[in-house]
């Protein structure tokens, strides 16, 4: 079981850097630093931003569970 937990935490871990990588900079950031402080709209979204937002939170939901189930497995285990 900690097996599957574990695999399930590093594919969650990867989703997760690749899903904030692809998220747009709103500036005032490390992306004003190197030539990202041009930007268009920053109150409007459009549906796939949101639907971003929500896969990257679905993700981050799914991560934490494993990172709280995996410890609580490892400290009962011993």
């Amino acid at each position: 079981m900690s097996t599957l937990l574990t695999i399930l935490l590093m594919i969650t871990s990867l989703l997760l850097i690749v899903l904030v990588l692809l998220h747009k900079g709103r500036g005032g950031g490390l992306s004003d630093m190197f030539g990202g402080g041009v930007s268009s709209s920053l109150g409007g979204s459009s549906i796939a931003e949101r639907n971003l937002d929500r896969f990257t939170i679905g993700i981050g939901v799914i991560w934490f569970a494993c990172v709280i189930a995996l410890g609580l497995l490892l400290a009962y285990q011993g």
